[in-house]
């Protein structure tokens, strides 16, 4: 276990599409994280910033772009990129920062302004990029991966269409209560249902869109939190960062293919399960402390399988954690009280600081009309692209 650090304060701009640039979303958030904090930009010893790789070169150095655009004070600044894992890399970061004593509080930023329709890899010819290679050889979007998953579970779990429509509705539902998500209206598993086939058997609805937006935090360690008044801030308990384990047996972004496990056993859990895993080991708890989760639902059908990841229910088991309303709001274990990448949409550097975001108010218990009750502890988990493990824990 590690000694936990201070969330000083979270802010966020809000997503959607916007047609200006990542910076400004990224200083508004930054300007609002401070805000939150009660402190000046100048007393801010680092700045963390997660990278973007589509807003042209400022993206590459988006610690020092974000430094610049709040005006240059000498901060530390330091610039990563794991893709949607961008976020938790740049927490983890700050994070060491702090437990070093190489800064007493650091800010975290991350911003994007993302294309319209499904992602594609940057430009050039990157032949050792596997991300690269799966739309070159395969022509393989994102939600073709999707539509596979989706298509496991069914196959393997008896999950159904209907189940993944539900998944959306329950997001909805708690996206309208937010005012920061992209997409703010409730809808109907008949809505879900007629929507244009995707990536059969996924829907438009059942996949989440590209977005602008962003999202920042200050973090601090608990000396200066205790010397500033703040006895009782949410903390931040654990952050995972892992990579896969050979033989990896199923396939997964970015990779188009599998590992043999002819002379290798697979490992006991799947990289997502090792995610959640070293989180809660570095914590000292386990799933059944959880009081609420944010996991990153790219479709429906992937929010099943992070519950049976989180440890939240055994494998095979999320569709009927769903049914029973575990997972909604006044549920056992609320996921997604912000409403998700459902309502958000993917601004990739800023969705797993935007995690953390929802886990600090929920903690402090402002987060409105989408209040979870007495949450004490939650965690946050997602996936970048090339083996990035992301997965938080905070606590109150």
């Amino acid at each position: 276990m590690t000694e936990d650090v201070a969330v000083l304060g979270a802010g966020m701009h809000p997503w959607g599409k916007w047609g200006r640039g990542f910076v400004e979303y990224g200083t508004v958030a930054a300007r609002a994280a401070l805000a939150d904090a009660g402190l000046d930009w100048r007393d801010i010893g680092s700045i963390v910033g997660a990278d973007t790789v589509r807003g042209g070169y400022p993206g590459y150095v988006a610690g020092a772009t974000f430094a610049k655009a709040l005006g240059w004070q000498g901060a530390r600044v330091t610039s990563v990129y794991a893709a949607c894992a961008s976020g938790a890399q740049a927490v983890n970061t700050a994070r060491a920062q702090i437990l070093a004593g190489l800064a007493d509080v650091v800010l975290v930023v991350g911003a994007d302004a993302a294309p319209k329709g499904f992602f594609r890899p940057a430009g050039g010819d990157r032949p050792d990029d596997p991300d690269w290679l799966r739309f070159r050889v395969l022509g393989a979007t994102n939600p073709a991966y999707f539509g596979l998953y989706a298509r496991r579970r069914m196959a393997v779990h008896g999950d159904t269409p209907e189940d993944f429509a539900q998944v959306k509705v329950k997001n909805a539902a708690m996206g309208a209560l937010n005012p920061y998500a992209r997409y703010r209206k409730r809808v109907t598993a008949e809505e879900v249902a007629a929507s244009a086939v995707v990536a059969d058997p996924l829907r438009l609805l059942d996949i989440c869109a590209t977005s602008d937006g962003g999202a920042a935090l200050v973090l601090s360690s608990m000396e200066f939190a205790r010397r500033s008044g703040l006895l009782e801030p949410v903390r931040i308990r654990a952050v995972s960062t892992v990579t896969p384990r050979y033989p990896n047996t199923v396939l997964d972004l970015p990779d188009i293919a599998t590992d043999s496990a002819a002379a290798v056993a697979p490992p006991a859990d799947s990289f997502r399960a090792s995610i959640a895993l070293a989180a809660y080991e570095e914590a000292g708890i386990g799933p059944e402390d959880m009081s609420l989760a944010e996991v990153y639902d790219l479709s429906t059908a992937l929010e099943l399988q992070w519950y049976e990841d989180l440890g939240l229910c055994g494998e095979g088991e999320g569709a009927k954690l769903l049914r029973e309303g575990a997972t909604g709001l006044g549920g056992r274990i609320p996921v997604n009280a912000s409403g998700g990448l459902a309502s958000f949409g993917e601004a990739v550097p800023a969705q797993a600081i935007a995690q953390v975001c929802e886990l600090t108010w929920q903690l402090r218990g402002t987060a409105g009309e989408r209040q979870v009750t007495g949450p004490r502890v939650g965690i946050s988990a997602n996936q970048g692209l090339f083996g990035h493990g992301s997965a938080v824990i905070a606590v109150r």
